[in-house]
């Protein structure tokens, strides 16, 4: 009986079905796990005696939506990524047709925070974004500055 089953054609018609079900399923998984580790915006920060620049890719997202703090030394960067409304149009017209192959663009709330390794003074940070790249300057704080402490002789 195994014999015959195993020699039965359909079988491997029926393995690739699963192999095709699980390489979804598997790829589903993966792109769930991207979106829920909280790395967006991607960030790139540089660090000197005197401050920190960080940039930020967030293409697509609207300046008005954005929320910038900054509290000792914890930069914590919130908005909104919004569907392109020809995107949902298109994506619905599709979706009337076939599934979706892949869909790696991500939508919706973010919330990043970052911390540097010194005190920011929160007054003199400046905001710049161009090309959908976000660009802050985070001078540091005068009181955390290093400081070269003079020996005298006794």
């Amino acid at each position: 009986m195994l014999l015959q089953k195993l020699s039965d054609p359909d079988v491997f018609g029926s393995f690739n079905e699963l192999q095709k079900i699980q390489n979804q399923l598997t790829r589903l998984l993966t792109a769930a796990s991207k979106r829920s580790t909280g790395d967006f915006p991607p960030a790139n920060v540089w660090t000197n005696e005197t401050g920190a620049i960080v940039r930020c890719e967030m293409p697509g997202i609207d300046i008005s939506e954005m929320e910038i703090t900054v509290v000792n030394d914890t930069l914590t960067i919130k908005g909104e990524k919004c569907q392109i409304e020809s995107e949902t149009q298109n994506s619905q017209n599709i979706q009337q047709a076939q599934n979706c192959l892949r869909q790696e663009r991500g939508w919706g709330r973010f919330t990043r925070s970052l911390q540097l390794p010194f005190a920011v003074d929160a007054e003199q940070v400046k905001a710049n974004y161009a090309d959908g790249i976000l660009q802050l300057t985070l001078p540091r704080a005068e009181a955390d500055k290093p400081r070269r402490i003079t020996v005298s002789e006794a």
